[in-house]
């Protein structure tokens, strides 16, 4: 089974976007046997809720969601997923210090299966959760395509 951790600031606003948006493709795809999606923060407040910006786009696009709360990444996180979706680079440089510096070489920057050097932009400061999703859903089923090969 292929296990992918989305990982974002504080797991409240792109992860867990990110998380839903790979679950609903996968579904879709009849993958939900062969791939694993979570999601978790570099500096997640611990059991802080889905932000409802986060909530209200998902249901705007509708794709299904549980309602969740943060997670702290951790170093087994590093050991027990096969990729590692940052969505900025503050994060990737986050989750290099985290891992030793990725010697598996599993940190991915979210927007570069788009084929794009940049982050995804945090909504949780500019309250713009369309072109956040816009930004995941198109990085997520480029992802989707580079594990279905």
């Amino acid at each position: 089974m292929i296990k992918i951790n989305f990982v974002c600031l504080g797991n409240i606003c792109r992860s867990p976007m990110a998380e839903f948006v790979m679950k609903d493709l996968i579904a879709k795809a009849g993958l939900t046997e062969k791939i694993f999606v979570a999601s978790s923060g570099c500096h997640a407040e611990y059991n802080t809720p889905m932000h409802r910006g986060t909530c209200g786009e998902l249901q705007k696009n509708n794709i299904p969601f549980t309602r969740r709360k943060s997670k702290q990444f951790t170093r087994e996180d590093y050991k027990n997923f096969d990729y590692i979706v940052g969505m900025d680079k503050e994060n990737i440089s986050d989750l290099k210090e985290f891992s030793g510096g990725d010697p598996d070489k599993k940190i991915f920057l979210m927007m570069s299966f788009a084929g794009e050097n940049r982050g995804v932009a945090d909504p949780y400061y500019t309250d713009d959760y369309e072109t956040t999703y816009k930004d995941i859903s198109r990085a997520c089923k480029k992802f989707l395509e580079v594990l279905n090969k």
